[in-house]
């Protein structure tokens, strides 16, 4: 029910978004069109509900404004929302939803990567976070045999490659840890009310992280890559983070600079990147790098002589 609520809720927020200024008929014939609305009219009761939520939940104002015998809904601070990611990335998604179910006779021409998401679970938690309520998860790791239940107070969801994941204070270990919403087998709302911390700012608290790994053993620090041919489009295009800074440029090559943690996900994306990305420093991660790439060179070596003998 409740992520029944939270498609409705973006949905009425893209359709007026996208129309500048709409009537409640108008929007009722859009909603009648989608299947969100399982053939059943919006009443204006509703819509007014549904309004209210929109503003509570997301902070979009939805105005009206009384034109003859018409009233006409806009979104008030619609510059603030352009300038809003996570707003942008709401809408858009869903933007991109509705016209694939408007639009089932291209299905077949439209591909996604199958990818676990644990979205069944991120309306729960929004809705958690919103009234800072607790919550009963079910968890099990990839490093663990066995699944656990237990409590925690959810402080913010990010999404990174494509996975939401909760940062959440756990009361057992008395710290904020991470937690991959697709490996969660359930999720609840408990009665229990918890004080969200005013110095927590999840903007700071993952500041110099690469993606969700903020480890406190691994202080950030300032890392220079030097990136080869028109591989380097792509990183200006698609920057690693927000630190980074392209000073050296010639024919061949560009040095970016970054200043974050580099932490074991931040190897693995050098990696992935390997022909065409080098560290330079510090010096412990530039070994660290080509220790991993002498494993991978290994591992090559070894199935060749197999396959030799």
């Amino acid at each position: 029910m409740a992520r029944d609520l939270f498609n409705r809720y973006i949905w009425l927020a893209d359709t007026i978004y996208r129309a500048g200024k709409i009537t409640l008929e108008e929007i009722n014939s859009k909603w009648l069109k989608s299947h969100i609305s399982e053939g059943k009219k919006l009443s204006r009761r509703t819509f007014h509900y549904h309004r209210d939520a929109i503003e509570r939940i997301f902070d979009i104002n939805i105005e009206c404004n009384k034109r003859g015998r018409q009233y006409y809904y806009y979104i008030d601070n619609l510059e603030d929302l352009k300038k809003d990611k996570v707003r942008n990335w709401l809408l858009n998604t869903f933007t991109v939803n509705n016209l694939i179910d408007e639009s089932k006779c291209i299905k077949d021409r439209i591909l996604f990567e199958d990818i676990p998401s644990g979205r069944e679970y991120l309306s729960v938690l929004i809705e958690a976070m919103r009234d800072n309520m607790a919550v009963e998860i079910t968890y099990q790791s990839f490093d663990k045999d066995m699944q656990h239940t237990f409590v925690i107070h959810p402080y913010c969801v990010k999404i990174f490659k494509q996975r939401w994941y909760l940062a959440a204070f756990n009361p057992y270990y008395g710290k904020v840890m991470i937690y991959s919403l697709d490996r969660m087998l359930g999720a609840r709302i408990t009665d229990e009310q918890f004080a969200y911390p005013e110095d927590f700012s999840p903007k700071e608290f993952f500041r110099f992280s690469f993606g969700i790994i903020v480890a406190e053993d691994c202080p950030a620090e300032e890392v220079v890559l030097k990136v080869y041919g028109n591989h380097r489009k792509y990183i200006r295009a698609l920057p690693l983070h927000s630190t980074q800074k392209e000073e050296e440029t010639n024919k061949d090559f560009s040095t970016f600079r970054y200043f974050l943690r580099p932490t074991y996900d931040f190897v693995q994306e050098i990696l992935s990147h390997a022909q065409d990305m080098e560290v330079v420093s510090p010096q412990w991660l530039r070994g660290f790098a080509k220790e991993k790439i002498s494993e991978m060179l290994a591992r090559y070596d070894d199935v060749d002589s197999q396959h030799a003998s």
